[in-house]
């Protein structure tokens, strides 16, 4: 985790976004809209808060990392930030209508953090999460993931759809799991290719000359394939897998 508050800005200026249909999807199936309180944890940068803000809810923003915490303070400063994790929320029971997790639920105890949001959730409030997956079916995207395998060999998502169904499976306090995937891509530049490696965590968790190996893997790719050499601009294929269950 150490290695999100080493490269905030980079992740803030290098991670994509969310397509609006699927934060439309959350918005409409958690109620999210005028007059409800919703939380947005371990928030980041603000990369999802400030999705969430049009629907017009209260909006608060969990981030346990300082340099995470302290960047999304300056991008948004009318948004209430507060340190705290998944298994421990700085918030009264009973206090929220939907909680959101984006790209964030594999660092979390599911255990605990299920608990946790049964805690601080209303009964029916909902619990969203969103992640962006590396979509492969790309060459040049492919071998960029490639670099990164080794890299990220012990990353808690590895192993996505198995691990999501160990995570949330049936919960006693929670009504059933339910999906949507969609699609979309992120617009970059070469450097900002490299840009959004140097933001990866386990990447910024390296040494500084272990970092600058992998970069310059990552570098060497992109000037050499042929689908990349030369290009000014790049378009990063990803998954958007969305979920919702409703607080009993």
């Amino acid at each position: 985790m150490r290695g999100f508050g080493r490269e905030a800005e980079a992740y803030e200026r290098s991670r994509p976004s969310y397509p609006p249909e699927a934060v439309a999807w959350l918005v409409h199936h958690l109620g999210i809209r005028p007059g409800a309180v919703v939380a947005d944890l371990a928030a980041g940068t603000g990369k999802f808060t400030r999705l969430l803000m049009p629907a017009g809810a209260t909006v608060i923003a969990i981030e346990p990392v300082q340099g995470m915490n302290q960047l999304l303070h300056k991008l948004l400063p009318s948004v209430p930030v507060v340190a705290g994790t998944a298994e421990a929320m700085p918030l009264k029971s009973s206090s929220l209508d939907a909680v959101c997790a984006a790209q964030a639920f594999h660092w979390f105890d599911a255990e605990k953090a299920f608990g946790e949001l049964a805690r601080v959730l209303r009964p029916g409030g909902g619990v969203g999460f969103v992640w962006n997956a590396r979509d492969r079916a790309v060459d040049w995207v492919q071998r960029i993931w490639a670099i990164m395998d080794d890299v990220e060999r012990e990353a808690p998502w590895r192993d996505h759809d198995n691990w999501r169904d160990s995570a949330f499976g049936e919960r006693r306090e929670f009504g059933p799991l339910h999906s949507e995937t969609f699609r979309h891509e992120h617009p970059s530049t070469p450097a900002g290719i490299v840009d959004r490696i140097r933001g990866v965590s386990h990447v910024a968790a390296l040494s500084a000359p272990e970092q600058e190996e992998v970069l310059e893997n990552v570098r060497r790719l992109l000037d050499t394939h042929p689908d990349t050499r030369g290009r000014a601009e790049l378009r990063v294929p990803y998954r958007v897998d969305c979920y919702w269950c409703r607080r009993r």
